[in-house]
């Protein structure tokens, strides 16, 4: 028998960093997500194998059942191989059963983004893990790689997310937000994936006393992107948005740094100096780009579900 689990990708839009400690952040699933599927096996192991969105095979490991069930010191703990098999004994340690009760797997995932873009190949990854084991897909993430989660929020949507932590707990609300300016957004892909352990880590070696106020003035930004009619509004609270990250990161804004002469808004997404940016724009800035070589310009009507 055949099983087969699906969780789409992330974009966030707002609250970026703040959101690991309670501030709002407002959230989109892509279209674009991973498959996992799963068939039986035997050998008491797993036959893993994990494909790009070009159909390329990009991982193939074979996983004994003991390598999840035992503690043990890896000997290259950021390999890949490692990661999943971290991730795998997280499941086994809430849901023991899966090894238990079976004599081995044959899973396959399938990305429908290339990997590289950052629209989460973790995320996806563990919520469709979660699936399959039928366990809450926010815990396997705290036990596993942490972040605020709202990346799994956005893996189990189909619709735009508000996002916080209440005493660390998840909430998620689905929210309206189709914006009538959607010709004007973009998302462009800087060339370079930024790793997300690095950049909160980042995050927390800046962090002050003035947490509370940051949380307090990325509420109201992200209440007024919500709340936005019209095109100006949408980039005027952006910029904004943009500029009290850029305080409290101690960072250029991304448009500092890369494209001071665009006409037009640019702000991150997630974490700061990687993965893609929403440019907005009076007219299509496919070409502003190209010429700078960034290749990868994605309507937000392609992009978001």
């Amino acid at each position: 028998m055949i099983k087969e689990f699906y969780s789409n990708g992330k974009l966030l839009i707002t609250g970026e960093y703040l959101v690991l400690d309670g501030a709002n952040a407002l959230a989109l699933p892509t279209k674009f997500g991973q498959k996992l599927i799963v068939e039986k096996g035997n050998n008491q192991e797993i036959n893993w194998t994990s494909y790009d969105a070009d159909g390329s095979l990009w991982l193939e490991e074979t996983i004994s059942f003991e390598d999840i069930i035992k503690e043990k010191s890896l000997a290259s703990p950021e390999s890949v191989k490692n990661t999943l098999i971290e991730i795998l004994r997280q499941g086994y340690l809430l849901n023991p059963d899966f090894i238990q009760k079976s004599q081995g797997f044959q899973i396959r995932t399938e990305l429908s983004f290339p990997r590289n873009w950052g629209l989460g190949t973790s995320s996806t990854l563990i919520n469709n893990i979660a699936q399959w084991l039928e366990i809450n897909a926010f815990d396997l993430l705290n036990n596993s790689f942490g972040g605020s989660g709202y990346d799994i929020a956005c893996a189990q949507n189909d619709s735009p997310i508000l996002y916080h932590l209440d005493n660390g707990k998840p909430v998620v609300e689905t929210v309206s937000f189709e914006p009538k300016f959607a010709e004007n957004l973009y998302f462009v892909y800087l060339e370079k994936k930024q790793s997300s352990k690095a950049a909160i880590a980042s995050y927390y070696n800046n962090k002050n006393e003035t947490l509370a106020k940051n949380i307090i003035a990325s509420n109201k930004i992200t209440s007024a992107v919500l709340q936005a009619e019209t095109l100006q509004e949408f980039a005027l609270a952006l910029e904004e948005h943009e500029a009290g990250m850029s305080t409290i990161l101690e960072m250029q804004t991304i448009k500092e740094s890369l494209f001071p002469d665009f006409n037009g808004v640019i702000k991150s997404l997630g974490a700061w100096g990687g993965d893609f940016v929403l440019a907005i724009s009076k007219e299509n800035p496919a070409d502003y780009f190209k010429e700078r070589g960034f290749r990868t310009i994605v309507s937000y009507n392609d992009m978001i579900l």
